[in-house]
């Protein structure tokens, strides 16, 4: 994490305006040097009807398996590798095949992979930050039920059911603006302050290492390992289903591989081939720290509270009832949350602000001089320089098209939810470039994008303003506009660092993320509808029980009314587990590596407090068979486990869809596989 230790480009405005005659320098130094080893397709060869398809294809599956995750866990682990190694497989095996009937096609460039990428990517990425598992679904009756009808602050009035023609709308009108917010700056960001962006980074690392003939040929080997544990994790899933009856109760899923006891506190095996996965691709003080909330939570906290009942609570709340154990289960899950979102948003705008400090008042190089030292700039650099430097997207369009595109939304936000008002959606507008600076610098710096916590911050200040008549709703809506602003952003600038790295044209990086952003805006809500079609979307009893809803409703009521309605000492408690957010992530940043590596992530301790320890087990098996294999075999694991991991995700998510007909079709599998203590004769 941190900076590049490269020679800094003082930010001038010629930096951020007119590239000419910066771009007539490197050139001019690349003819000196003879750079036409490789030739670069132009920015619109780049862009491929081929390539588009591919990545309305993979953008599909990918919002399937991401709209399954949020569902169910709410973690989402990065699937760049996945869209790049499939993207460049699918292309690869078309141009073959076109080749052996005869028939001439355009060779496969790292650019086109590049930006198929990108697209798939900026596809899937609408399914998180579009709020299908958490703002917009919060405005559901379900949420609203759940929570409790007599539950202060929580009125009838603020209930928006799910619909795909506004949802669709919805989208579109909020989903561009990110985009043209930071462009002017990308060479400020990726150039002046060379910022890392490490997944930006890696992922162009590993498109440039497919179209080497080594890398090629692991990629061909990685692209045979996804497609096996692809297929043995769909026929595993197709094997589960027959097994699973027409209950909430049946089947592997509810297998209790650690015994009764401990099933009973949800801490079993369900052999899921998603969560294993996910535990592969995930580091392992994700993995770990997400096994030690689920045993501080499930283990002891609840038990304990449990214990306490008809004292703290009254004894006879049903199970969802916000007056008894599952307020604790909410609330310090969600103060947990907030606690870390906190501290890494104060912790990145710090970060952020002393690295321009520094850098403004750093002996800079002036541009052109810098340019003109050939002697500093390695021939490549010098290359990517003009090639990321000459495509540009004038200043006047970008801003031109977030005036236009802010006044659209101001316009038609309003409609779609009446609270929010057209002068706080404006206020919004004007304050999110600054903040999506801030979450793109800090995801340059980081790799962690706080979207989320920015869309919280969106959340308690608009219902704040609106207060309890519409409150709720206007808040879960502003949080979506700001999170989808600040998210968009800092992926484009991601890409922007993935295409230079990558010798793509930033033009060709902007166009594909524009088109997937399109395609998403049709695709998630598409692939939404079909789980919110075929299953109990929302229910505590459900497997897909959107965790992340009822968490944010309960977010927007707090804004409104308070903490009055809170179960005996549920304050007092949450109190503590926010400021331990607070002092483990302190300790985390103060402790020395060796020992900081080992210190448990707040954000990742917090999920299971309210979904169950079930997905803990899961995930720490694929930690573990990691671990193994890194040392049985360190090359083998760095080469293989994310094709691995990729395959038994997509297997799982691929038979989401044959699984969501058939309850369509109210087709149920035949046996229930279920559990019970042996009575005695």
């Amino acid at each position: 994490m941190g900076t590049e230790q490269t020679t800094v480009v003082e930010i001038s405005e010629p930096l951020l305006v007119d590239d000419g005659e910066v771009l007539g320098k490197i050139e001019a130094a690349d003819e000196e040097d003879n750079l036409g080893s490789e030739s670069i397709p132009e920015w619109k060869e780049q862009i491929t009807i081929r390539g588009l398809l591919v990545s309305a294809l993979l953008g599909t599956l990918f919002c399937i398996i991401t709209h399954k995750l949020n569902l169910t866990v709410g973690i989402i682990p990065s699937l760049n590798v996945a869209a790049g190694l499939l993207g460049f497989f699918l292309v690869k095996s078309w141009t073959s095949f076109m080749s052996k009937l005869g028939v001439l096609v355009k060779p496969f460039t790292r650019q086109e992979n590049t930006v198929i990428q990108t697209c798939v990517v900026a596809c899937y990425g609408l399914a998180f930050s579009g709020g299908f598992g958490s703002y917009l679904l919060a405005m559901d009756e379900k949420s609203y039920e759940i929570i409790g009808k007599d539950y202060p602050g929580n009125r009838a009035e603020d209930v928006k059911n799910p619909g795909l023609l506004w949802m669709m709308g919805f989208l579109f009108v909020v989903s561009f603006l990110g985009l043209f917010s930071l462009v002017p700056l990308r060479k400020v960001m990726v150039l002046g302050y060379k910022l890392t962006y490490p997944s930006g980074t890696a992922t162009a690392m590993l498109i440039n290492s497919f179209h080497t003939s080594s890398g090629a040929e692991l990629a061909r080997k990685q692209v045979s390992s996804l497609g096996k544990y692809l297929s043995l994790s769909f026929f595993w899933s197709f094997f589960k289903w027959f097994f699973s009856g027409s209950g909430d109760s049946c089947g592997f899923d509810n297998f209790p591989s650690l015994g009764l006891t401990l099933f009973k506190n949800t801490f079993y095996f369900d052999f899921s081939p998603t969560y294993v996965g996910c535990g592969l691709i995930c580091p392992h003080i994700v993995n770990c720290s997400v096994l030690l909330g689920a045993i501080v939570s499930w283990g002891f906290l609840w038990p304990f509270i449990s214990q306490r009942a008809g004292d703290w609570y009254p004894a006879d709340l049903g199970s969802t009832d916000f007056k008894g154990l599952y307020g604790y289960k909410v609330f310090i899950a969600i103060s947990l949350i907030l606690g870390d979102g906190l501290y890494n948003l104060i912790k990145i705008i710090t970060v952020t602000v002393r690295e321009i400090c520094n850098s403004q008042n750093s002996s800079a190089i002036p541009q052109l001089a810098a340019y003109e030292a050939t002697t500093k700039l390695s021939i490549e650099q010098r290359r990517r320089d003009a090639i990321f430097l000459k495509d540009g997207i004038p200043f006047w369009f970008a801003a031109s098209a977030y005036v236009g595109l802010a006044a659209i939304s101001t316009a038609t936000v309003p409609m779609i939810f009446p609270p929010l008002k057209w002068y706080l959606v404006l206020c919004s507008y004007i304050i999110a470039p600054a903040l999506a600076f801030c979450n793109s610098y800090g995801t340059g710096l980081t790799d962690w994008s706080l979207a989320s916590t920015y869309g919280k911050i969106g959340l308690f200040t608009i219902t704040s303003l609106v207060g309890s008549k519409g409150g709720v709703l206007a808040g879960l809506a502003a949080s979506g506009v700001m999170m989808s602003i600040v998210s968009t952003a800092a992926d484009l600038m991601q890409d922007f660092k993935t295409g230079y790295l990558t010798l793509s044209s930033a033009l060709s990086m902007f166009v594909s993320q524009l088109a997937g952003t399109a395609m998403g805006c049709i695709i998630a809500p598409l692939t939404f509808w079909l789980y919110w079609t075929a299953f109990d979307i929302g229910s505590p009893d459900s497997p897909y029980k959107a965790p992340y809803a009822v968490i944010y409703r309960e977010m927007a009521i707090l804004g409104v009314s308070g903490f009055s309605e809170l179960p005996k000492h549920c304050l007092a408690i949450s109190s503590v587990f926010f400021v331990a957010a607070l002092v483990i992530n302190l300790a985390r940043d103060l402790a020395p590596k060796r020992i900081s590596r080992f210190i448990p992530i707040p954000m990742a301790m917090a999920v299971p407090f309210y979904i169950g320890a079930y997905f803990a087990i899961d995930m720490f098996v694929g930690t573990v068979i990691l671990f193994v294999w890194e040392q049985l075999n360190r090359q083998g694991a760095e080469n293989y486990a994310g094709a691995v991991a990729s395959g038994l995700i997509c297997g799982d998510g691929i038979w989401t869809i044959p699984s969501a007909i058939l309850s369509i079709f109210r087709i149920n599998p035949p046996i229930c596989m279920s559990f019970s203590p042996t009575t005695s004769s």
